[in-house]
């Protein structure tokens, strides 16, 4: 019986129990890499616009793609600096520049397109990679806010 067990606690570390290893390669497939439903901050409830993360060379960014007001695929980012400023919504590149650090992304930016305000941002999968825990934040984290984003499948 020892022997059982130590046999299939070698072979749960190692990946080699057959049907075990496609999990396995699973859990290590999750990324923020995806599409993402980002929420209403004021609800919390209904999805406000869907979010495109793509790994471009080892760093993550993020675009709107979709909003769910028709009305919002017109405005412009009139509040945000820079090279953003007047772009359209739609399209509109709000997380830049992220690293991966173990189980968590950071070392970005997060753009909030309606006050133009650009946070440090982390973020992390939870749930088998259903959901991406976002925070933006200044200066420490534990000055921020989080929102939780549902992956589209």
């Amino acid at each position: 019986m020892r022997r059982a067990a130590f046999l299939v606690m070698a072979g749960l570390s190692l990946g080699t129990l057959p049907g075990l290893a496609p999990a396995r390669a699973q859990a290590s497939a999750e990324t923020p890499v995806g599409l993402w439903l980002a929420y209403d901050d004021s609800s919390g409830h209904w999805v406000r616009a869907t979010i495109r993360i793509e790994n471009r060379g080892g760093v993550l960014d993020g675009q709107i793609i979709a909003t769910s007001n028709p009305a919002d695929a017109h405005k412009l980012c009139t509040a945000c600096d820079g090279a953003r400023k007047n772009q359209p919504i739609l399209g509109l590149t709000i997380i830049t520049n992220m690293h991966q650090d173990g189980a968590r992304w950071d070392g970005g930016q997060i753009l909030d397109p309606i006050t133009g305000s650009v946070y440090r941002c982390i973020m992390h999968v939870e749930d088998g990679g259903r959901r991406l825990v976002v925070r933006g934040f200044i200066g420490l984290s534990l000055f921020g806010r989080s929102q939780t984003w549902t992956r589209v499948q």
